[in-house]
C-alpha cells in the first residue's frame, strides 16, 4: 500500500486542481468578469471537446443580447392572444 501512496496523492491533487479550475470557469462565466482572452480560450476548449455545450453557450449569449420588445409608436403594446376562445 505504501508503494501506491505517492500515485494516489498525485491523482488526488490533480483532481482537486481540475475541480478548482472548473469551478473558477463557471464562476467567471456566470459573473461575466472574464476577459476576452479567457472567454476565447474557454470557448475554443468547449468547441473542441464538448460541442453541445459550446452550442448552448452561444445560444445563451444570443438570448442575453436580445432586447425586449419595444412599444409601438402609438403607445400600445402588442399582446399575444391567450388562446382562450
Amino acid at each position: 500500500m505504501h508503494v501506491l501512496l505517492p500515485y494516489l496523492a498525485t491523482a488526488g491533487c490533480l483532481a482537486v486542481v481540475l475541480g478548482l479550475f472548473t469551478w473558477l470557469a463557471r464562476r467567471i462565466r456566470r459573473r461575466g468578469t472574464a476577459g476576452a482572452g479567457l472567454v476565447a480560450a474557454l470557448a475554443s476548449y468547449e468547441e473542441a471537446f464538448r460541442a453541445t455545450s459550446h452550442d448552448s453557450y452561444h445560444e445563451i449569449q444570443a438570448q442575453a443580447r436580445r432586447r425586449s420588445p419595444a412599444d409601438s409608436p402609438d403607445g400600445w403594446r402588442r399582446r399575444r392572444p391567450t388562446g382562450r376562445g
